[in-house]
């Protein structure tokens, strides 16, 4: 029923989008420059027609994060989601470098060797400063940029600061407890409902994946995105920007600023609504990249 690569625990799970994804989960060999074995790529793809869709996770993330957006956006096109290099089920070789150009590099890779056409990027929170940066990096292959509540002008997680040998690992432990983010899940929805046992799941499968929290700790000793803010404003495709108007993780003052640096973009609030709208809102924010991919 599941592949062999996820943890036991899986079947645990209980909403039926989270058992649809979970079912739908898959890896991939994908040759890359970062290291002569070929990585193995955790993905999920559905629905077929129209521009592809590429969605990308945030901070200490998977895939599960779209399992509600995912369906609705791919009863009208051909849909990917991706474990960024150092997240969620996609392998942590080691010998590797867990950066922002690690990851970079990776996700051009997977795009070329899984889709290689221009797709529709979406990321949300940290995703959104990895679809910057590959949009930057990478014009020819993203027709459209939807940033879903993005990083990319705010620092990196704070987490980061406790991150100093011996303290890393201990951080990351802190991190791992089920209370610490319970807590975190609770500050990114506006309802607080949405927090069930179904979604702590979700939210945690990928710890039990060996080197978590090592590359957890190298990609925010990295310093992460906070490089990108300067360069925002170099972003040529259109751009839609979506965003909760109760974010209590990334607050709302960067949603404006998105909106003022990049020329071709429009921003649309999604009303009563945290940190996650994919999560909070999926038919909502499914429709507003659907009409936005027809334009």
């Amino acid at each position: 029923m599941f592949e062999s690569f996820l943890p036991s625990e899986v079947a645990q799970l209980t909403e039926e989008t989270s058992i649809a994804l979970a079912r739908q989960i898959r890896r991939s060999t994908i040759p890359t420059s970062l290291s002569l074995e070929p990585i193995e790529t955790a993905y999920v793809h559905q629905g077929t027609g129209g521009t592809p869709i590429l969605l990308l996770h945030g901070f200490d993330s998977s895939v599960f994060e779209f399992r509600r957006l995912l369906p609705k956006l791919a009863e009208h096109h051909e849909t990917w989601i991706v474990d960024l290099l150092g997240f969620g089920f996609t392998d942590r070789p080691k010998n590797i470098s867990f950066s922002p150009e690690a990851i970079k590099t990776h996700l051009y890779d997977f795009w070329k060797e899984k889709i290689a056409h221009p797709v529709i990027l979406v990321g949300a929170s940290m995703g959104g400063a990895a679809a910057i940066d590959f949009a930057l990096s990478h014009p020819d292959a993203v027709a459209k940029l939807v940033l879903l509540d993005s990083a990319g002008f705010a620092a990196g997680p704070a987490i980061g600061k406790f991150l100093i040998p011996p303290l890393g690992y201990l951080a990351t432990e802190f991190l791992r407890k089920p209370n610490v983010r319970r807590s975190v899940s609770l500050k990114a929805y506006f309802d607080s409902s949405f927090v069930t046992e179904d979604a702590e799941l979700c939210a945690a499968l990928h710890l039990k994946l060996s080197r978590w929290n090592e590359a957890l700790i190298a990609f925010t000793k990295s310093g992460g995105y906070n490089f990108l803010s300067d360069r925002i404003s170099k972003i040529n495709c259109p751009t839609l920007i979506l965003w909760g108007d109760f974010d209590q993780i990334l607050g709302t003052k960067d949603a404006k600023r998105f909106e003022n640096a990049i020329a071709n973009s429009k921003l649309i609030w999604i009303k009563q609504c945290g940190h996650v709208p994919h999560l909070e809102k999926p038919e909502l924010t499914a429709n507003y990249i659907l009409e936005f991919s027809h334009l």
